[in-house]
Protein backbone atom coordinates (compact mmCIF):
# COMPACT_ATOMS: atom_id res chain seq x y z
CA UNK A 1 0.00 0.00 0.00
CA UNK A 2 1.25 3.42 -0.95
CA UNK A 3 1.37 6.50 1.33
CA UNK A 4 0.36 9.68 0.28
CA UNK A 5 3.27 11.32 0.59
CA UNK A 6 7.07 10.79 0.63
CA UNK A 7 7.83 7.41 2.31
CA UNK A 8 6.02 4.13 1.36
CA UNK A 9 4.95 0.94 3.18
CA UNK A 10 7.14 -2.14 2.96
CA UNK A 11 5.77 -4.18 0.43
CA UNK A 12 6.37 -7.76 -0.92
CA UNK A 13 6.99 -7.83 -4.71
CA UNK A 14 8.33 -10.83 -5.59
CA UNK A 15 11.59 -8.72 -6.95
CA UNK A 16 12.65 -7.47 -3.38
CA UNK A 17 11.77 -9.87 -0.76
CA UNK A 18 10.25 -13.44 -1.89
CA UNK A 19 13.74 -13.80 -4.07
CA UNK A 20 16.14 -12.92 -0.96
CA UNK A 21 18.37 -15.53 0.24
CA UNK A 22 17.76 -17.04 3.81
CA UNK A 23 20.11 -16.33 5.84
CA UNK A 24 22.78 -19.27 5.80
CA UNK A 25 25.17 -18.27 8.09
CA UNK A 26 25.22 -19.28 11.35
CA UNK A 27 23.44 -16.28 13.61
CA UNK A 28 26.37 -14.18 16.11
CA UNK A 29 25.63 -13.99 19.77
CA UNK A 30 24.49 -10.78 19.35
CA UNK A 31 22.46 -11.40 16.42
CA UNK A 32 20.90 -14.13 18.24
CA UNK A 33 20.07 -11.97 20.49
CA UNK A 34 18.20 -8.91 18.34
CA UNK A 35 16.95 -11.12 15.28
CA UNK A 36 13.37 -10.33 16.56
CA UNK A 37 13.85 -6.68 15.98
CA UNK A 38 15.96 -7.57 12.75
CA UNK A 39 14.83 -6.12 9.67
CA UNK A 40 13.34 -8.62 6.84
CA UNK A 41 14.64 -6.62 3.63
CA UNK A 42 17.85 -5.65 5.29
CA UNK A 43 18.49 -8.75 7.20
CA UNK A 44 17.11 -11.69 5.57
CA UNK A 45 15.80 -12.44 8.89
CA UNK A 46 11.68 -12.21 9.83
CA UNK A 47 11.89 -9.58 12.62
CA UNK A 48 9.81 -6.28 13.02
CA UNK A 49 12.64 -3.63 11.29
CA UNK A 50 12.65 -1.84 14.77
CA UNK A 51 15.17 0.55 13.94
CA UNK A 52 13.71 1.68 10.56
CA UNK A 53 10.64 2.48 13.05
CA UNK A 54 13.18 4.55 16.00
CA UNK A 55 14.75 6.35 12.67
CA UNK A 56 10.86 7.30 11.00
CA UNK A 57 10.33 8.42 15.05
CA UNK A 58 13.04 10.43 15.24
CA UNK A 59 13.55 12.93 17.73
CA UNK A 60 9.97 13.20 18.24
CA UNK A 61 9.02 12.81 21.74
CA UNK A 62 5.85 10.69 22.65
CA UNK A 63 3.14 10.43 25.89
CA UNK A 64 3.55 7.64 28.12
CA UNK A 65 1.86 4.46 27.64
CA UNK A 66 0.85 2.01 30.36
CA UNK A 67 0.52 -1.59 29.44
CA UNK A 68 -0.50 -4.37 31.82
CA UNK A 69 1.08 -7.47 32.14
CA UNK A 70 -1.39 -10.43 33.09
CA UNK A 71 1.19 -12.71 33.06
CA UNK A 72 3.08 -14.74 36.55
CA UNK A 73 5.02 -12.02 38.69
CA UNK A 74 7.55 -9.67 37.67
CA UNK A 75 11.15 -9.18 38.92
CA UNK A 76 10.11 -5.57 39.07
CA UNK A 77 13.50 -4.72 40.67
CA UNK A 78 15.09 -6.20 37.67
CA UNK A 79 18.39 -3.34 36.75
CA UNK A 80 16.76 -3.52 33.06
CA UNK A 81 13.08 -3.13 33.95
CA UNK A 82 13.05 -1.33 37.25
CA UNK A 83 12.42 1.91 35.69
CA UNK A 84 9.80 1.07 33.36
CA UNK A 85 7.53 -0.48 35.98
CA UNK A 86 4.09 1.13 36.80
CA UNK A 87 3.40 3.04 40.09
CA UNK A 88 -0.10 3.60 41.60
CA UNK A 89 0.26 7.31 42.90
CA UNK A 90 -3.15 6.97 44.55
CA UNK A 91 -1.92 4.52 46.57
CA UNK A 92 0.56 4.59 49.93
CA UNK A 93 2.97 1.82 50.19
CA UNK A 94 2.32 -0.53 53.16
CA UNK A 95 0.18 0.61 55.20
CA UNK A 96 -2.94 -1.52 54.68
CA UNK A 97 -5.48 0.61 53.21
CA UNK A 98 -7.00 1.37 49.90
CA UNK A 99 -5.73 4.57 49.88
CA UNK A 100 -7.34 5.23 45.82
CA UNK A 101 -10.67 4.04 46.44
CA UNK A 102 -9.76 1.10 44.24
CA UNK A 103 -10.56 -1.65 46.14
CA UNK A 104 -7.96 -3.19 45.89
CA UNK A 105 -5.22 -2.80 49.05
CA UNK A 106 -1.16 -1.48 48.58
CA UNK A 107 -1.38 -2.17 45.02
CA UNK A 108 1.59 -0.18 44.42
CA UNK A 109 2.70 -1.16 40.95
CA UNK A 110 -0.04 -3.46 39.78
CA UNK A 111 -1.95 -6.64 42.00
CA UNK A 112 -1.58 -10.40 42.79
CA UNK A 113 -3.91 -12.31 42.51
CA UNK A 114 -2.58 -15.78 43.08
CA UNK A 115 -1.54 -14.37 46.94
CA UNK A 116 1.29 -17.28 47.78
CA UNK A 117 0.19 -19.83 45.71
CA UNK A 118 2.42 -21.06 42.79
CA UNK A 119 2.19 -24.19 41.71
CA UNK A 120 -1.21 -25.59 40.14
CA UNK A 121 -3.61 -27.67 38.16
CA UNK A 122 -4.59 -28.01 34.93
CA UNK A 123 -8.28 -26.94 34.17
CA UNK A 124 -8.76 -30.52 33.23
CA UNK A 125 -7.69 -31.72 36.66
CA UNK A 126 -9.73 -28.96 38.64
CA UNK A 127 -12.76 -29.83 36.38
CA UNK A 128 -12.28 -33.32 38.02
CA UNK A 129 -11.29 -32.84 41.40
CA UNK A 130 -14.73 -30.67 41.68
CA UNK A 131 -16.81 -32.17 39.51
CA UNK A 132 -17.15 -28.98 37.53
CA UNK A 133 -18.49 -28.37 33.66
CA UNK A 134 -21.19 -31.37 31.97
CA UNK A 135 -20.75 -34.73 31.67
CA UNK A 136 -19.47 -34.42 28.16
CA UNK A 137 -16.79 -31.61 29.08
CA UNK A 138 -15.38 -33.72 32.10
CA UNK A 139 -15.37 -37.17 29.80
CA UNK A 140 -13.11 -34.52 27.96
CA UNK A 141 -10.71 -33.94 30.55
CA UNK A 142 -10.51 -37.02 31.94
CA UNK A 143 -9.45 -38.24 28.41
CA UNK A 144 -6.58 -35.53 28.68
CA UNK A 145 -5.69 -36.42 32.46
CA UNK A 146 -5.44 -40.52 31.29
CA UNK A 147 -3.38 -39.69 28.13
CA UNK A 148 -1.22 -37.12 29.79
CA UNK A 149 -0.68 -38.21 33.67
CA UNK A 150 0.80 -41.58 32.84
CA UNK A 151 3.13 -40.13 30.34
CA UNK A 152 4.42 -37.44 32.54
CA UNK A 153 4.65 -40.22 35.05
CA UNK A 154 7.11 -42.29 32.69
CA UNK A 155 9.30 -38.92 31.54
CA UNK A 156 9.71 -38.37 35.24
CA UNK A 157 11.10 -41.22 36.03
CA UNK A 158 13.08 -41.54 32.76
CA UNK A 159 14.62 -38.65 33.59
CA UNK A 160 15.42 -38.98 36.80
CA UNK A 161 17.26 -42.36 36.09
CA UNK A 162 19.00 -40.72 33.34
CA UNK A 163 20.05 -37.53 35.85
CA UNK A 164 21.36 -39.85 38.16
CA UNK A 165 23.55 -42.57 35.47
CA UNK A 166 25.07 -38.81 33.69
CA UNK A 167 25.90 -37.30 37.32
CA UNK A 168 27.63 -41.46 38.70
CA UNK A 169 29.66 -40.91 34.83
CA UNK A 170 30.77 -38.13 35.33
CA UNK A 171 32.03 -38.11 38.86
CA UNK A 172 33.74 -41.37 37.82
CA UNK A 173 35.34 -39.67 34.82
CA UNK A 174 36.69 -36.06 36.21
CA UNK A 175 37.71 -38.46 39.17
CA UNK A 176 39.62 -40.77 36.39
CA UNK A 177 41.30 -37.77 34.59
CA UNK A 178 41.85 -35.93 37.70
CA UNK A 179 39.90 -32.60 35.91
CA UNK A 180 37.00 -30.48 36.74
CA UNK A 181 35.99 -30.33 33.16
CA UNK A 182 36.74 -32.55 29.98
CA UNK A 183 36.06 -32.54 26.45
CA UNK A 184 35.82 -35.36 24.33
CA UNK A 185 39.00 -35.54 23.19
CA UNK A 186 39.84 -36.27 27.09
CA UNK A 187 37.10 -39.12 26.74
CA UNK A 188 38.31 -41.05 24.37
CA UNK A 189 42.04 -40.93 25.79
CA UNK A 190 40.60 -43.18 28.43
CA UNK A 191 40.80 -46.91 27.22
CA UNK A 192 40.65 -48.53 30.50
CA UNK A 193 38.01 -51.68 30.72
CA UNK A 194 36.22 -50.42 33.81
CA UNK A 195 35.81 -46.99 32.81
CA UNK A 196 34.01 -47.54 28.92
CA UNK A 197 30.50 -47.65 29.85
CA UNK A 198 30.88 -44.23 32.12
CA UNK A 199 32.69 -43.06 28.90
CA UNK A 200 30.32 -44.38 26.38
CA UNK A 201 27.55 -42.71 28.42
CA UNK A 202 28.94 -39.47 28.74
CA UNK A 203 29.98 -39.98 24.86
CA UNK A 204 26.33 -39.93 24.08
CA UNK A 205 25.32 -37.16 26.03
CA UNK A 206 28.04 -34.86 24.13
CA UNK A 207 25.30 -35.19 20.96
CA UNK A 208 23.11 -32.83 23.26
CA UNK A 209 25.46 -30.08 24.18
CA UNK A 210 28.65 -28.77 24.10
CA UNK A 211 29.56 -29.95 27.33
CA UNK A 212 28.08 -32.40 30.11
CA UNK A 213 27.73 -28.92 32.12
CA UNK A 214 25.03 -28.10 29.88
CA UNK A 215 23.48 -31.25 29.43
CA UNK A 216 23.15 -32.02 32.94
CA UNK A 217 21.21 -29.01 33.02
CA UNK A 218 19.01 -29.79 30.43
CA UNK A 219 18.50 -33.13 32.14
CA UNK A 220 17.56 -31.36 35.61
CA UNK A 221 15.42 -29.06 33.91
CA UNK A 222 13.58 -32.31 32.38
CA UNK A 223 13.50 -33.89 35.99
CA UNK A 224 11.61 -30.20 37.00
CA UNK A 225 9.08 -29.97 33.86
CA UNK A 226 8.12 -33.81 34.08
CA UNK A 227 7.35 -33.92 38.23
CA UNK A 228 5.99 -30.44 38.29
CA UNK A 229 3.14 -32.02 35.61
CA UNK A 230 2.64 -35.15 37.92
CA UNK A 231 2.40 -34.07 40.61
CA UNK A 232 0.93 -30.96 40.35
CA UNK A 233 -0.71 -30.03 36.95
CA UNK A 234 -1.98 -33.66 36.10
CA UNK A 235 -2.80 -34.74 39.73
CA UNK A 236 -6.65 -34.50 40.47
CA UNK A 237 -6.15 -34.67 43.94
CA UNK A 238 -3.80 -31.37 44.07
CA UNK A 239 -5.43 -28.33 45.33
CA UNK A 240 -2.92 -25.18 45.15
CA UNK A 241 -5.90 -22.71 45.76
CA UNK A 242 -6.03 -23.45 49.40
CA UNK A 243 -3.25 -20.89 50.22
CA UNK A 244 -5.15 -18.45 48.84
CA UNK A 245 -8.43 -18.27 50.85
CA UNK A 246 -10.97 -17.72 47.92
CA UNK A 247 -13.58 -19.73 46.28
CA UNK A 248 -11.49 -19.06 42.54
CA UNK A 249 -15.32 -20.36 40.66
CA UNK A 250 -17.34 -17.54 42.89
CA UNK A 251 -17.04 -14.40 41.18
CA UNK A 252 -18.30 -12.20 44.31
CA UNK A 253 -15.68 -13.68 46.37
CA UNK A 254 -13.13 -10.74 46.14
CA UNK A 255 -10.82 -9.06 48.50
CA UNK A 256 -8.51 -11.79 47.96
CA UNK A 257 -4.56 -11.89 46.88
CA UNK A 258 -2.50 -9.05 47.90
CA UNK A 259 -0.68 -5.86 46.15
CA UNK A 260 2.82 -7.47 45.66
CA UNK A 261 3.05 -8.97 41.95
CA UNK A 262 6.43 -9.83 42.20
CA UNK A 263 7.44 -13.11 41.23
CA UNK A 264 7.70 -15.86 44.66
CA UNK A 265 10.15 -18.58 42.96
CA UNK A 266 13.11 -18.23 41.03
CA UNK A 267 11.94 -20.46 38.40
CA UNK A 268 9.03 -18.03 37.69
CA UNK A 269 10.34 -16.08 34.78
CA UNK A 270 7.87 -16.05 32.87
CA UNK A 271 6.17 -12.45 33.54
CA UNK A 272 9.86 -10.70 33.90
CA UNK A 273 10.52 -12.08 30.38
CA UNK A 274 7.36 -11.02 28.37
CA UNK A 275 8.02 -7.26 30.47
CA UNK A 276 11.09 -7.22 28.85
CA UNK A 277 10.28 -7.91 25.48
CA UNK A 278 7.46 -5.08 25.43
CA UNK A 279 9.44 -2.66 27.50
CA UNK A 280 13.16 -3.24 28.84
CA UNK A 281 14.89 -0.16 29.57
CA UNK A 282 15.96 1.13 25.98
CA UNK A 283 19.73 2.04 25.03
CA UNK A 284 20.76 1.97 28.95
CA UNK A 285 24.42 -0.03 27.95
CA UNK A 286 23.12 -3.39 29.39
CA UNK A 287 20.98 -6.33 28.67
CA UNK A 288 18.27 -5.99 25.93
CA UNK A 289 16.19 -2.88 24.63
CA UNK A 290 12.51 -3.87 24.57
CA UNK A 291 10.39 -2.33 21.97
CA UNK A 292 8.75 0.25 22.87
CA UNK A 293 9.99 3.34 24.86
CA UNK A 294 7.09 5.99 27.00
CA UNK A 295 6.01 2.32 28.68
CA UNK A 296 5.31 1.68 32.21
CA UNK A 297 4.65 -1.85 33.06
CA UNK A 298 1.65 -2.67 35.11
CA UNK A 299 2.46 -6.11 36.92
CA UNK A 300 -0.55 -8.30 37.37
CA UNK A 301 -0.13 -11.77 38.85
CA UNK A 302 -2.67 -14.16 37.54
CA UNK A 303 -0.55 -16.82 35.78
CA UNK A 304 0.26 -19.82 38.53
CA UNK A 305 2.47 -22.77 37.54
CA UNK A 306 -0.23 -24.15 35.47
CA UNK A 307 -3.55 -23.12 33.89
CA UNK A 308 -4.99 -19.81 35.34
CA UNK A 309 -8.23 -19.38 36.89
CA UNK A 310 -11.44 -17.37 35.26
CA UNK A 311 -11.97 -15.36 37.76
CA UNK A 312 -8.35 -14.22 38.30
CA UNK A 313 -8.02 -13.08 34.53
CA UNK A 314 -11.58 -11.46 34.38
CA UNK A 315 -11.09 -9.34 37.44
CA UNK A 316 -6.81 -8.80 36.32
CA UNK A 317 -8.52 -7.71 32.93
CA UNK A 318 -11.03 -5.48 34.58
CA UNK A 319 -8.56 -3.98 37.45
CA UNK A 320 -6.03 -3.15 34.54
CA UNK A 321 -8.42 -1.12 32.80
CA UNK A 322 -9.73 0.81 35.61
CA UNK A 323 -6.25 1.51 36.23
CA UNK A 324 -5.07 3.03 33.12
CA UNK A 325 -3.54 0.29 31.22
CA UNK A 326 -4.61 1.03 27.63
CA UNK A 327 -3.00 -2.33 26.33
CA UNK A 328 -3.07 -5.41 28.07
CA UNK A 329 -0.65 -8.28 27.27
CA UNK A 330 -2.58 -11.88 28.22
CA UNK A 331 0.17 -14.32 26.96
CA UNK A 332 -1.31 -17.43 28.62
CA UNK A 333 -4.30 -19.61 27.37
CA UNK A 334 -6.06 -22.93 28.04
CA UNK A 335 -7.88 -26.11 26.95
CA UNK A 336 -11.09 -25.48 29.22
CA UNK A 337 -12.84 -22.65 30.64
CA UNK A 338 -16.01 -23.51 33.33
CA UNK A 339 -16.21 -19.92 33.38
CA UNK A 340 -15.30 -18.59 30.04
CA UNK A 341 -18.31 -15.64 30.19
CA UNK A 342 -16.43 -14.06 32.69
CA UNK A 343 -13.68 -13.46 30.93
CA UNK A 344 -15.70 -12.42 27.78
CA UNK A 345 -17.76 -9.80 29.72
CA UNK A 346 -14.44 -8.64 30.96
CA UNK A 347 -12.77 -8.29 27.28
CA UNK A 348 -16.28 -6.67 26.19
CA UNK A 349 -15.25 -4.22 29.37
CA UNK A 350 -12.51 -3.46 28.16
CA UNK A 351 -13.22 -3.12 24.32
CA UNK A 352 -15.73 -0.55 26.20
CA UNK A 353 -13.17 1.54 27.67
CA UNK A 354 -10.88 1.55 24.51
CA UNK A 355 -8.22 -1.08 25.62
CA UNK A 356 -6.97 -3.40 22.99
CA UNK A 357 -6.17 -6.68 23.97
CA UNK A 358 -3.03 -9.17 22.36
CA UNK A 359 -3.16 -12.98 23.32
CA UNK A 360 -0.86 -15.74 22.45
CA UNK A 361 -2.26 -18.17 19.99
CA UNK A 362 -1.03 -20.96 22.04
CA UNK A 363 1.98 -23.49 21.35
CA UNK A 364 0.08 -27.12 20.70
CA UNK A 365 0.65 -26.54 16.63
CA UNK A 366 -2.80 -26.49 16.50
CA UNK A 367 -5.44 -25.05 14.18
CA UNK A 368 -7.39 -23.55 16.66
CA UNK A 369 -10.47 -22.75 14.07
CA UNK A 370 -11.20 -26.52 14.40
CA UNK A 371 -13.57 -26.24 17.06
CA UNK A 372 -12.03 -29.59 18.27
CA UNK A 373 -8.61 -27.86 19.33
CA UNK A 374 -10.48 -25.08 22.15
CA UNK A 375 -8.41 -22.33 23.13
CA UNK A 376 -8.97 -19.83 25.91
CA UNK A 377 -9.18 -17.01 26.15
CA UNK A 378 -10.66 -15.62 22.59
CA UNK A 379 -13.43 -13.30 21.16
CA UNK A 380 -15.44 -15.55 19.31
CA UNK A 381 -17.39 -18.08 21.55
CA UNK A 382 -16.13 -20.52 18.91
CA UNK A 383 -18.66 -18.54 16.39
CA UNK A 384 -18.68 -17.21 13.16
CA UNK A 385 -18.54 -13.32 14.67
CA UNK A 386 -15.80 -11.95 17.55
CA UNK A 387 -17.42 -10.81 20.34
CA UNK A 388 -15.80 -7.29 20.18
CA UNK A 389 -13.24 -5.82 18.24
CA UNK A 390 -9.79 -5.31 20.79
CA UNK A 391 -8.48 -8.19 21.10
CA UNK A 392 -5.16 -9.16 18.70
CA UNK A 393 -4.00 -12.93 18.15
CA UNK A 394 -0.88 -13.84 17.70
CA UNK A 395 0.87 -16.66 15.92
CA UNK A 396 4.95 -17.40 16.70
CA UNK A 397 7.64 -16.68 13.98
CA UNK A 398 11.11 -18.66 14.49
CA UNK A 399 14.61 -16.70 13.33
CA UNK A 400 14.51 -18.54 9.49
CA UNK A 401 13.12 -16.52 6.70
CA UNK A 402 11.32 -19.12 3.98
CA UNK A 403 9.00 -21.91 3.73
CA UNK A 404 9.99 -22.69 7.67
CA UNK A 405 9.11 -19.43 9.26
CA UNK A 406 6.61 -20.50 11.21
CA UNK A 407 7.60 -21.52 14.72
CA UNK A 408 6.80 -25.81 14.95
CA UNK A 409 4.94 -25.23 18.11
CA UNK A 410 2.55 -22.28 17.07
CA UNK A 411 -1.06 -22.66 16.73
CA UNK A 412 -2.79 -21.01 13.76
CA UNK A 413 -5.97 -20.56 12.10
CA UNK A 414 -7.19 -18.28 9.11
CA UNK A 415 -10.01 -16.85 11.37
CA UNK A 416 -8.77 -17.04 14.77
CA UNK A 417 -5.13 -16.04 14.41
CA UNK A 418 -4.64 -12.45 12.98
CA UNK A 419 -0.36 -12.11 12.91
CA UNK A 420 2.77 -14.19 13.51
CA UNK A 421 5.61 -12.02 15.09
CA UNK A 422 8.46 -13.42 16.18
CA UNK A 423 8.64 -15.82 19.05
CA UNK A 424 10.95 -18.54 18.82
CA UNK A 425 14.68 -17.94 20.46
CA UNK A 426 14.01 -14.92 22.09
CA UNK A 427 16.58 -13.37 24.89
CA UNK A 428 14.96 -10.84 27.54
CA UNK A 429 14.53 -10.16 31.07
CA UNK A 430 14.42 -13.31 33.96
CA UNK A 431 14.33 -12.43 37.87
CA UNK A 432 17.41 -11.86 39.40
CA UNK A 433 18.39 -9.08 36.43
CA UNK A 434 19.42 -11.68 34.77
CA UNK A 435 18.60 -12.09 30.74
CA UNK A 436 18.50 -15.82 29.31
CA UNK A 437 16.14 -17.34 25.89
CA UNK A 438 12.80 -18.80 25.88
CA UNK A 439 10.04 -19.90 23.25
CA UNK A 440 6.56 -19.60 22.88
CA UNK A 441 3.53 -17.68 21.20
CA UNK A 442 3.89 -15.95 24.93
CA UNK A 443 7.03 -13.97 23.33
CA UNK A 444 5.38 -13.43 19.69
CA UNK A 445 2.49 -11.35 22.01
CA UNK A 446 5.06 -8.94 23.81
CA UNK A 447 6.73 -8.18 20.39
CA UNK A 448 2.55 -6.80 19.53
CA UNK A 449 2.00 -4.85 22.54
CA UNK A 450 5.51 -3.18 22.03
CA UNK A 451 4.77 -2.14 18.73
CA UNK A 452 0.67 -0.89 19.92
CA UNK A 453 2.65 1.12 22.78
CA UNK A 454 4.76 3.06 20.12
CA UNK A 455 1.44 3.34 18.12
CA UNK A 456 -0.38 4.58 21.20
CA UNK A 457 2.22 6.63 22.38
CA UNK A 458 2.99 8.99 19.18
CA UNK A 459 -0.48 8.77 17.88
CA UNK A 460 -2.61 8.54 20.98
CA UNK A 461 -5.95 9.45 19.00
CA UNK A 462 -5.93 6.42 17.33
CA UNK A 463 -8.70 3.87 19.32
CA UNK A 464 -7.87 0.37 19.95
CA UNK A 465 -9.67 -0.96 17.24
CA UNK A 466 -7.77 1.41 14.89
CA UNK A 467 -3.86 0.13 16.37
CA UNK A 468 -5.21 -3.56 15.91
CA UNK A 469 -5.86 -3.17 12.39
CA UNK A 470 -3.08 -1.14 11.97
CA UNK A 471 -0.74 -4.06 12.98
CA UNK A 472 -2.90 -6.26 10.54
CA UNK A 473 -2.96 -4.11 7.60
CA UNK A 474 1.01 -3.22 7.92
CA UNK A 475 2.47 -6.46 8.20
CA UNK A 476 4.40 -7.76 5.31
CA UNK A 477 3.46 -11.20 3.70
CA UNK A 478 5.45 -13.51 1.46
CA UNK A 479 4.25 -15.50 -1.57
CA UNK A 480 6.77 -18.42 -0.05
CA UNK A 481 4.59 -21.88 0.72
CA UNK A 482 4.64 -22.03 4.59
CA UNK A 483 5.60 -25.24 6.51
CA UNK A 484 1.89 -25.92 8.87
CA UNK A 485 3.07 -26.75 12.43
CA UNK A 486 2.29 -30.09 13.44
CA UNK A 487 1.27 -30.76 9.68
CA UNK A 488 4.28 -33.34 9.11
CA UNK A 489 5.24 -31.43 6.11
CA UNK A 490 2.68 -30.08 4.64
CA UNK A 491 2.03 -26.02 3.65
CA UNK A 492 0.03 -23.67 3.51
CA UNK A 493 0.08 -19.72 2.14
CA UNK A 494 0.36 -17.00 4.76
CA UNK A 495 -3.48 -16.49 4.65
CA UNK A 496 -4.27 -19.91 5.60
CA UNK A 497 -2.42 -19.46 8.48
CA UNK A 498 -3.25 -15.78 9.77
CA UNK A 499 -5.90 -13.86 8.88
CA UNK A 500 -4.05 -11.14 8.38
CA UNK A 501 -1.72 -13.33 6.05
CA UNK A 502 1.28 -11.16 7.44
CA UNK A 503 3.94 -10.69 9.69
CA UNK A 504 4.64 -7.68 12.52
CA UNK A 505 6.28 -4.83 10.98
CA UNK A 506 7.00 -2.42 13.12
CA UNK A 507 8.39 0.13 10.59
CA UNK A 508 5.42 -0.17 8.23
CA UNK A 509 2.90 0.26 11.40
CA UNK A 510 4.18 3.58 12.12
CA UNK A 511 4.02 4.64 8.82
CA UNK A 512 0.57 3.05 8.58
CA UNK A 513 -0.67 5.06 11.62
CA UNK A 514 1.23 8.46 10.69
CA UNK A 515 -0.77 8.30 7.65
CA UNK A 516 -4.10 7.37 9.20
CA UNK A 517 -3.95 9.64 11.86
CA UNK A 518 -3.29 12.34 9.04
CA UNK A 519 -6.66 11.06 7.05
CA UNK A 520 -3.95 10.17 4.61
CA UNK A 521 -4.67 6.30 5.05
CA UNK A 522 -8.39 4.46 5.56
CA UNK A 523 -8.51 1.31 7.28
CA UNK A 524 -10.41 -2.14 6.52
CA UNK A 525 -12.29 -2.18 9.65
CA UNK A 526 -14.06 -4.99 8.78
CA UNK A 527 -11.89 -7.45 11.47
CA UNK A 528 -14.93 -9.19 13.19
Amino acid sequence: MASCGSTTLVSTPVENIDTLPSKIMELTDAEKQRWAQADLVQDTLPGISLDRAYAFLGKRKGATVVVAVLDSGIDLDHNDLDDVIWTNKGEKAGNGKDDDGNGYVDDIHGYNFLGESYNEQLESARMLRLQLGDAATRAKAQAEIDAELPKAQQNKAQYTQILAAVKQADAAVKKELNQSSYTKEDLARITKAEMQQSVGILKQMFLYGDSIEEVLEEIEFGVQYFTEQANYNYNVQWDGRAVVGDNPYDFNDRGYGNGDPSNRHEDEMHGTHVAGIIAAERNNGIGVDGVAKNVQIMSIRAVPNGDEYDKDIALGIRYAVDNGARIINCSFGKSFSPNAEWVYEAIQYAASKDVLIVHAAGNDSHNIDDSSNPNYPNDHRFGTQEIANNVITIGSLAPEYGPEMLSVFSNYGARNVDLFAPGSDIYSTVPGSEYDYSDGTSMAAPAVSGVAALIRSYYPKLSAVQVKQILMQSGLTTKTELLVPGQNGKTARFNEVAKSGKMLNAYNALLLADQVSKGKASLALSAK
